[in-house]
């Protein structure tokens, strides 16, 4: 049996998916001896009781806050496994989850080369160790997860487009689309009011965000998603229904819908010719240059968010000479329109700013649920020319440094009213101040198609209003962006945000450097007619002396 379980943990650590060396321990876990188990309880109730408990029930004090919530340990429910569908996990798996953590999740790395507070290998076996005290399905003496550990195939399909296109039609095919959505956002015809083994909501999740999915990106990974199912979830395993291969192309396919962020940080906005496009749809977009803004949670002030749907935001802008229009796009898998006001969050039933409940429970103090919030996006501008580096705080600037805002709302839109307002903030403590009727000279054309939303704001390049941002070619113009996600609970403060981008219109070149390089040209030149007919002289000028040596 020893001999056997050796074997199982070498060609589990060979044949796991590529990943970082911290994923892997360099030797097996070490015998589960109550010196082990002790300095595992001892590691865990100060690293890990915070969000888990201290009877690893999943109901530490901030659990509440978190979505998804932290893992209850004593089901024997895991989620990440190479094991066949509902097994225990090997120890191997519940190492890598340690070491490297759950992207998009509140389970951080800890391993000592990955972040400066984490744990040594041996302290991570020590836990993990404690951790398996929590479910009596670890203690059977006569069950071993090492034998039901599902491989690898040894012959892998590439990663191309035929390989691709097949994992297209088994998408299709075995209808991951119902929760998932045809092009993989999350919107799926059954993507709402799902829940997991603990009775929580789920949200399903948008494969086109690799930051979002929690257990590897890589086609090894999703492959051994499809192979072990999620425990816990409505996740299925495809063992029985789909073959190795069409897992492989399956996974191929969600591989290559993956999002893949721009990595600059200033929108370069150009300068076309006739109107600047109005519609989403207008085919001029394809010529402007995009950049991802990425948001997060609102937790500067109370009430403080940390479940934040809308995490990225794709910006394009175009000017002529007297207007500007932009184009925001991102992903939300429910088409909210419907805002009622009644049911908003009272921020003073949280405790001042500072606190720790001054956090907003992730299910039981808003309602995520559809038909209750709207969807909304804003741009946010300083009002005044930025100094240098020095600009406004990106949370609504303050009183010395206010800032522009043109905050887009859904339900509006639906109704045919002005979707866009523009409001100067002076804080957040404040709520932003409506500008005039006058004031307002954003238009907006919006369309949500298959789990995103496009936006179109339009607006004069420069207005009449000191207040209003000013949009000056050539200058460096510091953006924000923040964004609602209405069935997920969100609106006022309850938001995603960003920090400052920045954008530039692209200023025509002045005529100095045409006439600089002109002069240079001629210059250049004359110069060369110059040297061209000296060389031609010295012939002449060389044979002078000859003759008048005859003389002499």
């Amino acid at each position: 049996m020893k001999k056997t379980r050796f074997m199982a943990i070498i060609l589990c650590i060979f044949l796991l998916p590529p990943a970082m060396a911290a994923d892997r321990p360099s030797k097996p876990m070490p015998a589960e001896t109550p010196e082990l188990i002790e300095q595992g309880h001892e590691i865990y109730t100060r690293r890990c009781s915070f969000c888990h408990g201290l009877l690893g029930d999943g109901n530490g004090p901030a659990a509440d806050y978190m979505d998804p919530r932290p893992r209850d340990f004593t089901l024997g429910t895991f989620k990440f496994r190479t094991t066949q569908s509902g097994e225990l996990p090997i120890n191997e798996d519940l190492f890598r989850t340690v070491s490297r953590g759950l992207s998009g999740t509140a389970m951080q790395s800890f391993d000592r080369d990955m972040i400066k507070n984490g744990l040594t290998e041996d302290q991570r076996w020590a836990v993990i160790a404690y951790i398996k005290t929590f479910a009596m399905e670890f203690a059977d003496p006569d069950f071993d997860p090492y034998q039901q550990i599902v491989p690898f195939p040894t012959e892998r399909a590439p990663y191309n487009e035929d390989t691709i296109a097949r994992g297209k039609i088994i998408f299709e095919r075995a209808k991951c689309w119902e929760c998932h959505g045809k092009l993989g956002r999350g919107d799926g015809l059954k993507a709402f009011d799902k829940t997991d083994d603990w009775g929580f909501p789920i949200r399903i999740r948008n494969v086109t965000h690799p930051w979002k999915i929690k257990a590897g990106i890589e086609v090894e990974d999703i492959y051994m998603r499809f192979s072990t199912g999620i425990n816990g979830t409505p996740m299925p395993s495809f063992v029985e229904a789909l073959t190795e291969e069409e897992r492989w192309d399956l996974a191929n396919f969600i591989k290559s819908l993956q999002h893949k962020l721009t990595g600059h940080q200033v929108l370069d906005v150009r300068s076309i010719d006739g109107d600047v496009p109005g519609d989403p749809d207008d085919p001029r977009w394809a010529e402007a240059s995009p950049m991802d803004i990425r948001l997060t949670g609102q937790a500067t002030a109370a009430p403080r968010w940390q479940n934040a749907s809308i995490e990225m935001v794709t910006l394009k802008a175009v000017f002529n000479s007297t207007e500007i229009a932009f184009l925001i796009e991102w992903d939300d898998p429910f088409k909210d329109v419907v805002h009622k006001a009644e049911m908003e969050f009272d921020p003073a039933a949280i405790t001042p700013v500072g606190a720790f409940n001054s956090y907003v429970q992730a299910n039981d103090m808003i309602p995520r649920q559809l038909e209750t919030f709207r969807d909304s996006i804003a741009l946010q501008f300083p009002v005044k020319p930025v100094d240098g580096t020095r600009k406004p705080h990106f949370l609504r600037g303050s009183g010395s440094q206010p800032v522009h805002l043109w905050v887009w709302n859904a339900d509006l839109d639906a109704q045919d009213m002005p979707a866009v307002t523009e409001a100067i903030a002076r804080g957040w403590k404040q709520p932003p101040k409506l500008q005039t009727a006058e004031q307002q000279q954003i238009t907006s054309t919006a369309a949500w198609d298959q789990g995103r939303w496009r936006v179109v704001m339009k607006r004069p390049l420069v207005t009449e209003d000191k207040i209003d941002v000013q949009f000056v070619p050539g200058k460096f113009i510091p953006m924000a962006i923040n964004a609602w996600d209405g069935s997920n609970g969100e609106h006022r403060l309850i938001m995603s945000v960003s920090s400052w981008y920045y954008l530039t219109l692209e200023a025509p070149t002045p005529p100095a450097p045409f006439i600089y390089a002109g002069l240079a040209i001629l210059f250049t030149g004359l110069f060369g007619v110059r040297l061209t007919r000296k060389a031609q002289m010295k012939p002449e000028q060389a044979s002078a002396p000859d003759r008048e040596s005859e003389f002499t």
